[in-house]
């Protein structure tokens, strides 16, 4: 379908023309009629997918033509963190470029002039509010704001927003907000927790699950079974070997952010931490060194992962096997961007190989294995694997090659 084809307003259709968006991705396609017609959605997309464009393109036409309040907040759209706040807003600015509407975005991390700002913006004539929930409610606290004209509250990343604490946060705005309100629901999974909010603050809401997309045959997949005592070593390894610059090593824990970081340090090798601990300022200072090619590892947890938007990325590391499938398709879609090639490699311990099983199953193939370098020590057993890949069942002993030149092996 082309966008073209929606009743959005014409001022929305040029911005898109001047962007050179043409054709609706499958959850523009499902997504925004629905909310044109003002029906409460909930949509399963993963990031990557449009989801952005899905809200912002039918919140624009319908302020413009379903009339509003020029003197109140009229929308709320919240983001689980400060990176993907900042992104939504940029995608504001480009769609919203030929509409009357002002927005604000709301997030921590700020000098006092920027507090200022966004105490302004939303206390005396911002149409639409981009916050995350804390710095929101924090300045709910302590000023007088008028939420009596939102009519559109959007959650993006909502099981981000609950993974990261914030669901007594979210459901104290929710009490301040209007009950007339139409409510849009963004998440890349549908955990049980999920639904129960949904339940709490929707209305009879039409639901849109996308399948998550497998990845790209552009990124070379590979695995290596060890032991969990070995896999930082297998880091240093892999790095120093190949010589390598701007990879991300993606951990499951902050605690583990920061110590594999160190480890990485002491190693030789320039590597820098992302967590939830960092202040903005120190992580927007780490994302722009990495960036800009003055640091070469980045060591990044899930929750901040999502702000992560750079095309040159060559290798991507999981030292831990994501739980499900979704984040696993979400860490390895950092490399291989912008129609470049790239690579993944996953670290497999005994104890997370069930999780890697789920994995495979879910890309309906075996991910090609790495054998362990002698000089490491043992590797633990591999199991045989005889399942094909059009049978969709996982395993953990795919195929192998060498990682070093297999014919230097041969040679012994």
């Amino acid at each position: 379908m082309y966008f073209d084809e929606l009743p959005l307003t014409d001022e929305v259709l040029d911005a898109l023309w001047d962007m050179h968006f043409d054709v609706c991705t499958p959850v523009q396609e499902k997504t925004i009629p629905l909310i044109l017609d003002g029906r409460d959605v909930i949509s399963c997309a993963q990031t990557g997918t449009g989801k952005t464009a899905a809200y912002i393109l039918p919140l624009l036409t319908r302020l413009a033509t379903d009339g509003h309040d020029p003197d109140k907040l009229n929308a709320i759209i919240m983001a689980p963190t400060r990176e993907l706040a900042q992104q939504i807003d940029r995608q504001m600015e480009g769609f919203g470029f030929y509409v009357p509407f002002s927005s604000v975005a709301i997030y921590g991390g700020n000098d006092s002039g920027a507090w200022g700002t966004q105490t302004t913006g939303l206390q005396k004539g911002a149409d639409i509010a981009i916050a995350t929930p804390g710095r929101l409610l924090s300045l709910m606290n302590i000023y007088d704001v008028d939420f009596s004209g939102v009519r559109y509250f959007i959650l993006d990343e909502a099981d981000r927003m609950l993974d990261m604490g914030f669901y007594d946060d979210i459901m104290t705005i929710v009490k301040r907000l209007p009950e007339d309100r139409q409510t849009i629901l963004f998440s890349a999974t549908m955990p049980a927790n999920i639904r129960r909010m949904a339940r709490a603050i929707m209305r009879h809401p039409a639901e849109i699950r996308l399948a998550v997309s497998r990845p790209p045959e552009t990124i070379h997949q590979m695995a290596v079974d060890l032991y969990e005592g070995q896999k930082t070593q297998m880091i240093l390894r892999i790095v120093k070997e190949k010589n390598l610059k701007k990879v991300i090593i993606f951990v499951s824990k902050k605690q583990r952010a920061k110590e594999l970081t160190l480890a990485l340090r002491r190693g030789g090798i320039d590597a820098r931490a992302m967590h939830s601990d960092l202040q903005q300022k120190e992580r927007d200072e780490v994302m722009l060194d990495f960036r800009n090619g003055k640091v070469d590892i980045l060591v990044a947890t899930d929750i901040v992962s999502r702000g992560i938007d750079i095309d040159d990325i060559p290798l991507v590391i999981n030292y831990d096997v994501p739980r499900d499938a979704e984040d696993y398709v979400h860490r390895i879609g950092r490399t291989a961007r912008a129609e470049n090639k790239g690579a993944a490699v996953t670290l497999v311990s005994v104890e997370e190989r069930r999780y890697f099983e789920k994995i495979e199953k879910f890309l309906k193939k075996s991910i090609e294995r790495l054998p362990l370098p002698e000089d490491m020590g043992e590797a633990p057993p591999v199991k045989v694997c005889e399942s094909s890949t059009r049978s969709g069942k996982g395993c953990s002993g795919g195929s192998q090659r060498s990682w070093r030149n297999p014919k230097a092996r041969r040679r012994k």
